[in-house]
């Protein structure tokens, strides 16, 4: 028996009352006559008669063939008893999946490495080139690769926080190189567009007939799927691990506050891991590997961006080199249920700043307004407030319900393009 503090227990031992006897001959009151003839007589004429019946039944070919074929069966690889019930487990499905997702996938996955310069704003401005790796995934023939925007822009291989501005600066990525699969051939890349919202970026290399990922709908995933990660892990190449699907739809955020709806995943993802595939059994793509927990008792939490979020801005970063967004152009703070409470306003979005010839501005907000729905929904936070207008394009209209001199009204904006 387990208990709370991980230690082991056996009745026969914790309980001084439950005794063990074992049971011992002290004494020999039968003669060695009496023991020939009530147990040495019966175990010979026993094995006589199974003699007899099993050499009378291998005179019988059938009979002999059904009992050497039952006899020889094939062995299953892993057994579990449990209650008393053998089920036999067969690893070989398993295996082979993980085997044809692999041969399928790994064409498709490059390593990157990007090579830029920290200068030290101390010790008379001392230079030093420096490098760091991470993974893609190829999505056309013709060289369009996808990743994360952390990989590919220096500014996030700082290991220090403190390094960001008081101590270094560091240049934009001076060379980006691509490795592909099973290959010692490397290709000089070029970011074509980024997105540090989203954490996205696509690059491309000028090469033709490139094996391009197979994507999936990861709208339909669902927990307890096989899933296998595949990319360059501390400049491992071409590595692969599996698990399942942990959850999905969870909220994470990185450590510069973007909000991301992920994938979470058991399958083992270390850095050089972050802009490689996230796949199912069938070999196609339903993530980008992204983040990871870490830290003492953390194990076997990752997240990938769902791939199906990630087509739209694919198509925008491949056309217009950036991610077009609507914009209200306003600064606000949450009123919470206590701010409210203390200040007399409703729960919502209190404005603090409108930005100059805005969409805020040119449809009459002010600051002091309190922005207590969008679209009739409530939005007690910003973040959902921009959820709401995230579901926007450039150009729609958008209705407002503000709080202003104790009054309440609906204003319409037509949303412009953020900056």
């Amino acid at each position: 028996m387990e208990n709370d503090n991980n230690s082991f227990e056996f009745n026969s031992e914790s309980n001084p009352d439950v005794k063990i006897y074992a049971s011992t001959t002290t004494s020999k009151k039968k003669s060695d006559f009496s023991f020939s003839k009530s147990i040495l007589v019966p175990f010979l004429s026993g094995v006589t008669g199974a003699s007899i019946i099993l050499g009378a039944c291998f005179g019988v070919p059938s009979i002999k063939n059904n009992f050497i074929n039952k006899s020889s069966s094939s062995v299953p690889n892993f057994n579990v008893s449990s209650g008393g019930t053998n089920t036999a487990i067969s690893l070989a499905n398993y295996s082979g999946t993980a085997i044809d997702v692999a041969s399928k996938v790994q064409p498709s996955i490059v390593g990157i490495q990007i090579e830029y310069s920290v200068t030290s704003l101390m010790f008379g401005g001392y230079s030093s080139n420096a490098t760091a790796s991470g993974s893609g995934i190829i999505i056309s023939e013709d060289g369009y690769i996808l990743t994360n925007n952390h990989v590919v822009s220096s500014s996030n291989h700082v290991v220090s926080s403190s390094s960001k501005s008081s101590y270094y600066t560091m240049s934009e990525a001076q060379k980006i190189t691509v490795k592909l699969y099973n290959s010692n051939d490397t290709y000089e890349a070029k970011i074509v567009g980024s997105d540090s919202q989203t954490d996205l970026a696509i690059i491309k290399i000028d090469a033709t007939g490139l094996t391009p990922a197979e994507l999936g709908d990861s709208n339909s995933v669902k927990v307890g799927e096989f899933a296998m990660a595949i990319g360059n892990p501390l400049g491992l190449d071409s590595s692969v691990t599996c698990g399942i699907v942990s959850a999905t739809n969870r909220e994470v955020t990185d450590e510069d506050g973007n909000k991301y709806v992920a994938i979470q995943t058991d399958a083992a993802i270390n850095s050089g891991n972050s802009g490689g595939a996230l796949v199912n059994s069938e070999g196609k793509v339903i993530g980008i590997n992204t983040l990871k927990l870490s830290g003492n008792g953390v194990e076997g939490i990752g997240f990938a961006i769902p791939i199906s979020s990630t087509l739209e801005i694919t198509q925008q970063l491949i056309q217009y080199n950036k991610v077009i967004r609507p914009q209200i152009g306003i600064s606000g703070r949450d009123v919470t249920e206590s701010l409210s409470k203390k200040y007399n306003y409703p729960i919502g979005i209190y404005i603090v700043k409108i930005d100059e010839f805005s969409s805020a501005e040119i449809a009459g907000l002010k600051i002091g307004d309190v922005i207590t729905a969008a679209d009739g929904t409530p939005v007690p936070t910003m973040d959902k407030l921009n959820e709401i207008k995230n579901t926007h394009n450039v150009g729609d209209e958008m209705t407002l319900t503000i709080f202003r001199n104790g009054e309440t009204r609906d204003v319409t904006l037509k949303l412009k393009e953020a900056n």
